[in-house]
């Protein structure tokens, strides 16, 4: 695979450098990742995309165009109260209005989370066993308030400390819907001190 930057339609035009750019080009210069750049955007299709998005379109796509890479169009479609496929279709048709396709090789790179959801529940499982995640019955003011700042370390949860068995049988009775919406979050046992 050709680990040079392929800055579309302008061959005389020198290629940008940022710091995104300059780990790449450190990674493919190490054969780390096997010189493939795959990037992704993952919109939830929960409304219609602003200038925002349209910045992390022309990032990701763009990066990974201009690597020979491939950019993967997941949506985000977990939550089914809030989508609906009129926005499905306006993204699609904005990160093509911009100039850019998920389609390399005759392969389509166009993705839905749904599509493997289950996946996700055995990862979110996986993570519970090896003591990585946890059960947060924390309301969402006390989360916010214990989350900490750039300048200010956070506080561990006190449910952080629960044991496997029990975070799995909460989470799993969270699954079944025995608990009021948002009464249980997941969380990833982070260092609340970085």
């Amino acid at each position: 695979m050709n680990t040079e930057r392929k800055d579309a339609d302008r061959t005389d035009a020198p290629a940008a450098s940022n710091f995104i750019r300059n780990i790449i080009d450190d990674d493919n210069r190490s054969g780390k990742w096997a010189q493939r750049v795959e990037t992704r955007f993952p919109p939830e299709p929960n409304g219609y995309l602003h200038i925002g998005h349209a910045k992390s379109i022309c990032l990701n796509f763009g990066v990974a165009k201009s690597y020979g890479g491939v950019c993967h169009l997941r949506f985000d479609d977990t939550n089914p109260e809030k989508e609906d496929i009129e926005y499905v279709n306006s993204i699609i048709d904005a990160v093509t209005w911009l100039g850019f396709e998920w389609k390399k090789a005759d392969r389509e790179y166009l993705f839905y989370a749904s599509d493997y959801y289950d996946k996700l529940y055995e990862f979110a499982e996986l993570l519970i066993q090896r003591g990585k995640a946890y059960v947060d019955s924390q309301s969402p003011e006390e989360m916010r308030a214990n989350r900490g700042s750039a300048t200010e370390a956070g506080t561990n949860s006190p449910f952080r400390d629960r044991s496997v068995d029990e975070n799995l049988d909460l989470f799993r009775r969270m699954k079944a819907g025995e608990f009021e919406e948002g009464a249980h979050v997941l969380r990833a046992k982070i260092d609340m001190a970085s």
